[in-house]
């Protein structure tokens, strides 16, 4: 074989995409490593973080890579809030994939930390930061790996687009919300997959589950408040707000909402049955006949994971009372952060509560996402799930037996995501994680937020894979 013949060889394997499982080299591990360091190192919370910063580095990195000019833009409401939509050019024979990424991050206070949150630590295999499973993690992932596939000349049939925005955990300038509103052509897309849902789950750092984010609850904040004319502290009342207060969250803790299955929480639970001891099965099969088990449900329930896959979830998050240390409380507030089955509104759920407070004394109010406070909620719903493209779940399930042997399941998101807005715009959407968090190790939003290292590498190499199929046309 002639060397002009092997090098035009060689060219055409990365370019077709031939090399669909070859793993990430030493370059684009450290490349993407260095990436997941330099977000995690930038607050970029709501309250004194700069979002735009962020942007602005990930901007840096593509540039330096290569990408155009006329590929990169940079845009949004305000300074801090900028958000970055990258495009990485394919053959134009399919619409694009759209990748969604928040850059954003939960309020970390470093009093409440081991560490400094907003510092790359690593320690005993992991790494700790906030945003290191929420979801920063998935952003260096996805810029290092449209970085790889520049390196590697790889020539997909369709376009990728990766939006890395702002406000996705608070705040009011929504990032993807604010692109498809003003540049909706810069993430028209086919589809869109977001891994800031799904899941991979893990027991000791063994994989044991692959999720797909099929459907999603819906996210709500009220805010429950008592008031008083308040008084002298040496004259304590009956009714002081905190009391009053106090005695409906308990009234709330005692009363969840009633569980409920629908066709998305249905299969996952068939299907994780098969995964799960032999109880936990029992309980999950009898879920599944013509009228929901009881009491398999709260058995079921008594786990986090499956009580909010099963049911409506309302906690209070946030407590203010008082003013003064020798003066009774005038006003008492509870912010109630609800995460809403679909099938059922915002106004809805508002009602729900009033009902379960049960005290005409208080008053139960809506809060939007700009902070204001309303005595009606809207009549939103979550969008109906997408239909589940065979493309995406059969390259999903190809990839996650061949890494870990284990299935993929379509799974309901507990939580919330930025899906809400690329659904609601007609782009099905889908949640795709391949970052392993430990079941009993999920810290997103929370103390020492950490991940393992070795978690890091296995989802650039999973994402590297999945993208590789996915924008090439293959599902094999």
């Amino acid at each position: 074989m002639s060397r002009l013949f092997a090098a035009a060889l060689a060219l055409l394997f990365v370019t077709t995409g031939s090399a669909k499982d070859a793993a990430p080299d030493a370059a684009t591990r450290k490349l993407a490593f260095d990436l997941f360091r330099e977000l995690i190192e930038i607050d970029t919370t709501d309250s004194t973080g700069d979002v735009s910063a962020a942007a602005r580095a990930m901007e840096r990195r593509l540039r330096d890579a290569g990408f155009a000019e006329a590929d990169l833009h940079l845009a949004g409401p305000n300074e801090r809030k900028q958000n970055l939509v990258v495009r990485y050019r394919g053959r134009g024979t399919a619409r694009p994939i759209l990748l969604i990424c928040h850059l954003d991050v939960v309020e970390a206070r470093r009093e409440d930390w081991s560490t400094d949150p907003f510092r790359f630590v690593e320690r005993d295999g992991y790494v700790y930061g906030r945003g290191t499973q929420d979801v920063k993690s998935g952003c260096a992932i996805l810029v290092a790996t449209l970085i790889r596939f520049r390196h590697e000349r790889f020539v997909p049939a369709r376009d990728l687009i990766v939006a890395l925005t702002a406000d996705e955990e608070g705040g009011s300038a929504n990032g993807v919300d604010w692109l498809l509103r003003h540049h909706r052509d810069w993430v028209d897309a086919e589809y869109v997959l977001n891994p800031d849902s799904g899941g991979v789950d893990a027991v000791d750092g063994r994989v044991v589950s692959v999720q797909l984010g099929a459907s999603e609850k819906l996210y709500a904040d009220y805010l429950i408040e008592a008031t008083n004319p308040g008084g002298h502290s040496s004259l304590p009342r009956p009714d002081n707000a905190i009391y009053e207060l106090a005695d409906a969250l308990e009234r709330l803790r005692q009363a969840p909402f009633p569980f409920e299955l629908n066709p998305v929480t249905r299969a996952f639970f068939a299907r994780d049955a098969a995964l799960e001891p032999a109880e936990v099965a029992a309980d999950m099969r009898a879920l599944l006949g013509p009228a929901l088990d009881e009491q398999a449900a709260q058995r079921l329930a008594r786990d986090a994971r499956f009580n909010s896959i099963l049911r409506t979830t309302c906690v209070p998050t946030r407590l203010e009372a008082g003013h003064a240390n020798n003066a009774l409380l005038q006003r008492a507030q509870a912010l109630i952060n609800c995460r809403i089955f679909p099938g059922h509104s915002k106004e809805e759920i508002r009602r729900e509560l009033a009902r379960i407070v049960a005290d005409a004394r208080l008053r139960v109010q809506y809060v939007a996402t700009d902070g204001s406070r309303h005595d009606s909620a809207p009549e939103e719903q979550s969008p109906a799930p997408p239909p589940i493209r065979a493309d995406v779940l059969g390259t999903l399930d190809r990839v996650a037996r061949e890494m870990w042997r284990v299935p993929v399941i379509a799974e309901m998101e507990t939580g919330a995501s930025d899906s809400i807005y690329t659904n609601a715009a007609g782009m099905p959407s889908y949640g795709v994680s391949g970052i392993a968090i430990d079941r009993d190790d999920v810290r997103a939003h929370g103390r020492d937020e950490r991940l393992r290292v070795a978690a890091f590498y296995a989802g650039l190499d999973f994402y590297g894979r999945v993208l590789r199929a996915l924008a090439s046309g293959r599902s094999d």
